[in-house]
């Protein structure tokens, strides 16, 4: 395991103003001349580079801040490598120092913010950021949720207002919940003010979102699209945790203007350069893909498999001499470590669009079409007005989910299948871990849609099928699982908790961290805020099922 640490720009004082021939986007604008010349001559770097550097951290520090956490509990990845001996966050030994990232990545990325309001105000006064503000709004919300959907209290609405003895108070889980949706509320609405202004108004601010935006270079309503997207996903985490305003929100969602993401050219898929998963995979072998997606994608005969994983290469795994797909599951002995299990498949990313994790053009997924049309059938199912028909959704984000990964021509006999359910898992190198057939820790869950089934089960085929979808995501699929208890997933066999983590119940959050502890951050009132232990096995305040 290797630490990479993401540069992060110092932005001295500098001539922000030219008389030089304009450049790049603002070319366009040259000869309209509205507002004066300066407004064209100007490259805005100061803003530019630090909303690139807020997209860009989403992936940074990735090993610890997301891989071996979020990643390796949500089922999708795991690792032959014995760090710490073989005992740590795998095995519900909480690593301080590998968790501490977690909050160190959102401090990045809430600082760039910082930066850009403060040179916004200093270095370019009278000039409207309106939709620049609200793209970093989206951002820094898409942040703090991850943080939230870890730990619980997160520091969101206060961040940058600290008290007069210079502590900073978190929101509690709940308070922030309801701050994300009221502020995307408030995002779309200022993009979609500055879409429908005419090309001559806000050119300034067009062009910066333009050169900026490494999602999607500048369409500002794509971006209204994901802020009312992400408003459904937040509306249905709160499902359990308070119904009415989970049924508000989404409604309020199907009635906006803006649309949502319901078709794959509107994803939003941050593009890296050199995705961190292709070293952290490929070159130092720290990353393996998980037992239990493999093993549902097995027994579903999933053609999205190839796309989503490499075919093991030790022969101990093949059968009949040919290569097989299996994964490591998590929590385990690994033995030897690599020389047991480091011939075991290795995650793989190759959409129809391109390989996510390449290590030269690599995406970092936020949001894709899939993902809407699953929450759609979940508010469907739930009756919230305006979410459509429960079947027809479920099966379009199926299509939607197989359109991604350039499997479409399959989709047809894969949502026929009302037979298929998840394969046990067998492990070669030590019996010990397999799960057998009849064991509860494996779905009979089928594909094909079944309209006489509880609601219940229509919630498990929704949401494990919604999982697959996820892949890679792994904190929203985590955060998924835990919320609804869908996909049934493995169990760890070694539980390093000393009690405070529940082998049964699983592992519920990440506890904070020293850094937090003694940082300016009000720890004590976080505590207050969780309702319980500041350990892994405290549920969040939206895992109330």
């Amino acid at each position: 395991m290797k630490i990479i640490n993401i540069k992060t720009y110092i932005l001295g004082v500098a001539v922000l103003f030219s008389a030089s021939s304009c450049i790049g986007d603002f070319e366009e604008f040259n000869q309209q001349k509205v507002g004066g010349p300066e407004n064209f001559y100007a490259d805005f770097k100061a803003i530019v580079d630090p909303m690139k550097d807020m997209q860009r951290g989403f992936q940074a520090d990735y090993q610890l801040a997301t891989n071996l956490n979020a990643d390796m509990f949500s089922g999708m990845f795991s690792t032959a490598s014995q760090f710490n001996g073989g005992t740590n966050n795998l095995t519900y030994l909480m690593m301080d120092g590998w968790n501490n990232r977690i909050i160190a990545r959102q401090r990045d990325i809430f600082n760039n913010s910082i930066v850009i309001d403060d040179v916004a105000k200093n270095n370019y006064p009278g000039i409207d950021f309106t939709a620049t503000f609200a793209v970093k709004k989206i951002l820094k919300i898409l942040t703090a949720a991850r943080v939230s959907d870890r730990h619980g209290p997160v520091v969101y609405s206060k961040y940058d207002t600290p008290n007069a003895n210079g502590v900073t108070d978190f929101d509690s889980q709940q308070d922030a919940y309801n701050n994300f949706i009221n502020d995307l509320t408030a995002a779309i609405s200022d993009l979609q003010k500055v879409q429908n202004t005419p090309a001559t108004q806000n050119v300034e601010d067009k062009a910066v979102v333009k050169r900026s935006d490494l999602i999607y270079g500048g369409d500002i309503a794509k971006w209204a699209k994901l802020a009312n997207s992400l408003k459904l996903r937040f509306a249905l985490r709160m499902s359990y945790a308070d119904p009415a305003k989970s049924k508000k929100y989404a409604e309020e969602v199907f009635a906006s203007s803006a649309g949502l993401i319901s078709d794959n050219s509107d994803n939003a898929l941050i593009s890296v350069g050199q995705h961190e998963l292709s070293f952290i995979i490929y070159s130092w072998g720290d990353c393996y893909i998980g037992a239990p997606i493999i093993a549902y994608m097995n027994g579903f005969k999933d053609p999205r498999l190839a796309a989503y994983a490499n075919p093991a290469t030790d022969p101990a795994t093949f059968v009949g001499g040919k290569p097989q797909y299996i994964g490591i599951r998590q929590g385990i002995d690994l033995i030897n470590g690599k020389s047991t299990y480091g011939g075991y498949s290795q995650p793989a990313a190759r959409a129809a669009g391109g390989d996510y994790f390449s290590g030269t053009d690599g995406k970092f997924k936020l949001f894709t079409a899939a993902e809407t049309w699953f929450l759609k059938a979940e508010a469907a199912l739930r009756g919230y007005s305006g979410a459509g028909d429960v079947q027809t959704n479920y099966q379009t984000g199926i299509s939607q989910s197989f359109g991604e990964w350039g499997k479409s021509s399959d989709v047809a006999a894969y949502l026929a299948d009302n037979v298929s359910t998840e394969a046990p898992y067998i492990d070669p190198k030590n019996a010990a871990n397999n799960i057998l057939a009849g064991d509860p820790q494996l779905s009979t869950i089928t594909i094909a849609w079944n309209n006489s089934d509880s609601n219940e089960k229509k919630l498990e085929r929704i949401i494990t099928q919604k999982w697959l979808a996820l892949y890679p995501d792994g904190p929203e699929a985590w955060a998924e699982q835990r919320r609804t208890g869908y996909p049934v997933l493995f169990k760890v066999r070694k539980n390093d908790s000393g009690g405070l983590i529940g082998t049964d119940q699983m592992i519920r959050r990440i506890p904070f961290t020293n850094d937090t502890k003694n940082s300016t951050f009000n720890y004590a009132q976080a505590v207050q805020q969780l309702g319980g232990p500041d350990t892994g096995g405290t549920k969040l305040w939206w895992d109330k099922k």
